[in-house]
């Protein structure tokens, strides 16, 4: 997400850095690379225009020009103006006084609606509220199927309808509303048809389902990769229907980001979620401040944390800092942590939110992640007894032929393993009372170090 632009933007600032002294010709020179490096990302050129003319009026005043640290000031104005753009704060979904709230999610055929509607569901759950799901989308073969197969995956509640209403849209929202109010489901979520283009008749349909559900939200749902054809759609949707929000959907994928910078802009309307896979917990709420810190190489930090609170046992972490610092990190020890690290979701998304750090910062983005290196080496320390797993200097050559044979694995790989326990067991241990030991608090990030997982 945004790795182009943030690569650009980095370069722009490095170069105003190593100016020494900053005029008003090498700035003006540094806001042309960056005007450039936002079109390229498929920034609205609308968004461009207003982005540049706020970030020009702020820098080239005296005030900065004659600043101590020039660069980090025309650092800090370009970050305020992206955060003005994107939304000054996160977008929270709202909710009605009396349940069920009826939330609408609409959008063209094939940006992602049905998975963004079991996703949304998940995290509401998650959040401690009742949702239950329906589909109204009866032109598309097996949509409604769809959803049906990934409520079941994220266990919630879907409303199927008689074989009569299965035939009217209108008839099976309203019944589904009754049957969340008798069920005490306080959220209903409404999946509804799309067309590969905008038409009249899926805008009559959907108007007339807002005015029989009164709906408190109408997110609609855009793919990324599309880039100024969602942020297009997207306005269409909302002068049409009236818009509450946006799902931007394949955030993990090779978009630009363009639409992320501009929608907000051209639709008047925040981008409340987007999605960055296919799993059912790769969805989250976005955050304008975090991901312009990322465009600008300054990390998430507090998303990452975010995560590692939800994911990671408290007791477990905290019991394994104990024996990291009693230099009583096992084997087994170490393939927990890589379970547990396996939980935060893909590995490079986990480096995304880590601040560039000089040279260790790109060497980080620039790794490769092997999930399947993982997995291998969980199966290898599976195939150790409990003896050899509690200490592994007992692990001689017979015992490594041994357990390469019960892991279906090589002798050379499990000696690569045992090379690569170790040095995770030293840099763990310097972690654990360094500097990210101590931002970070007793949340401590399973497995880092060690590059296992990377090649």
């Amino acid at each position: 997400m945004f790795e182009n632009l943030s690569d650009k933007l980095q370069r722009v600032f490095k170069n105003l850095r190593g100016e020494g002294k900053l005029t008003a010709e090498n700035m003006e020179a540094a806001l042309k690379e960056i005007r450039v490096a936002l079109l390229e990302a498929d920034v609205h050129f609308r968004v461009v225009k207003q982005l540049m003319e706020s970030v020009k009026e702020k820098a080239i005043g005296q005030e900065v020009l004659n600043s101590l640290s020039p660069a980090q000031q025309v650092v800090k104005i370009v970050r305020d103006e992206l955060i003005k753009i994107l939304g000054s704060h996160q977008a929270k979904l709202r909710l009605a006084n009396e349940p069920p709230s009826v939330i609408m999610i609409v959008g063209l055929q094939g940006s992602g609606k049905t998975t963004s509607t079991g996703k949304l569901s998940r995290l509401l759950a998650k959040q401690g509220n009742r949702p239950m799901l329906v589909s109204v989308d009866i032109y598309r073969p097996a949509a409604r199927q769809q959803l049906s197969v990934i409520a079941k995956d994220v266990n919630i509640p879907v409303y199927e309808g008689t074989a009569e209403e299965a035939a009217k849209p209108v008839e099976l929202a309203r019944s589904a509303k009754r049957e969340a109010t008798q069920n005490n489901r306080d959220v209903l979520l409404v999946d509804t048809a799309g067309r590969l283009h905008i038409d009249d008749q899926l805008m009559t349909e959907l108007q007339q389902l807002k005015d029989l559900l009164n709906p408190v939200e109408i997110l609609f749902v855009a793919d990324a990769m599309t880039g100024q054809d969602a942020v297009k759609s997207a306005d269409e949707f909302h002068k049409r229907l009236g818009i509450t929000g946006v799902i931007l959907t394949k955030m993990d994928g090779d978009a630009r980001g363009g639409a992320a910078l501009s929608i907000k802009t051209v639709t008047g309307q925040p981008l409340k979620f987007i999605g960055l896979g296919e799993k059912p917990d790769a969805f989250e709420p976005f955050h304008p401040d975090r991901a312009v810190s990322r465009i600008l190489g300054m990390g998430d930090v507090l998303s990452l944390i975010e995560k590692v609170e939800q994911n990671i046992d408290q007791k477990q972490a905290e019991q394994m800092q104990r024996k990291l610092l009693d230099n009583e990190f096992t084997l087994e020890d170490f393939r927990d942590q890589l379970k547990q690290l396996r939980k935060l979701g893909p590995l490079e998304s986990l480096i995304g939110m880590i601040p560039q750090l000089g040279p260790l910062g790109k060497e980080l983005k620039n790794a490769k992640v092997d999930e399947k290196e993982m997995t291998r080496i969980v199966a290898i320390v599976d195939s150790m007894t409990p003896d050899e797993r509690n200490n592994h200097m007992i692990i001689n050559g017979s015992r490594r032929r041994r357990i390469a044979m019960g892991s279906g694995t090589t002798v050379q790989d499990v000696n690569q393993l045992l090379k690569q326990y170790t040095q995770a067991r030293k840099m763990m241990k310097s972690f654990s009372g360094g500097l990210l030991g101590k931002k970070m608090g007793k949340f401590k990030l399973p497995g880092m170090g060690g590059g296992f997982p990377f090649q």
